[in-house]
């Protein structure tokens, strides 16, 4: 009897916290995809794959061209290959954070969702164990 109320006690604080953290991590993906539309602007955040599958392409194109002359060591990378390199990589990174906003807000709605279950479990603990007193 004393244990279950005891089990119950965690199992809920348990729920509690894992709401918490889930309010937090939601409350996190939020701001940071807000950052990151400010940081790629004038691009949207929707936009972003687009954008980078055309840099990727054009870069790849651009490295077919010039790479067998930069191997050999007579020629150097040209300065469009250079900035398409540099929007690549950007674009990549940008893409990256927005699919860690989304995991970390995918992580938070997870995580409310078992807080509220292990709160629903504690309080169904703590019921069965007044019945059984």
């Amino acid at each position: 009897m004393k244990l279950l109320s005891w089990s119950a006690i965690v199992v809920t604080v348990l729920g509690v916290a894992g709401l918490v953290f889930g309010i937090i991590f939601i409350t996190q993906a939020g701001s940071a995809e807000q950052e990151i539309a400010e940081e790629i602007q004038p691009l949207t955040i929707g936009d972003v794959d687009a954008r980078y599958e055309a840099v990727k392409t054009s870069q790849m194109a651009l490295a077919m061209a010039e790479e067998p002359g930069i191997q050999a060591g007579t020629a150097a990378p040209s300065t469009m290959y250079n900035y398409l390199t540099v929007q690549r990589t950007s674009l990549g990174l940008a893409r990256a954070n927005i699919g860690l906003a989304g995991f970390v807000r995918m992580s938070g709605i997870i995580d409310i969702i078992v807080g509220l279950g292990l709160i629903l479990a504690g309080v169904g603990l703590f019921k069965k164990g007044q019945s059984i007193a």
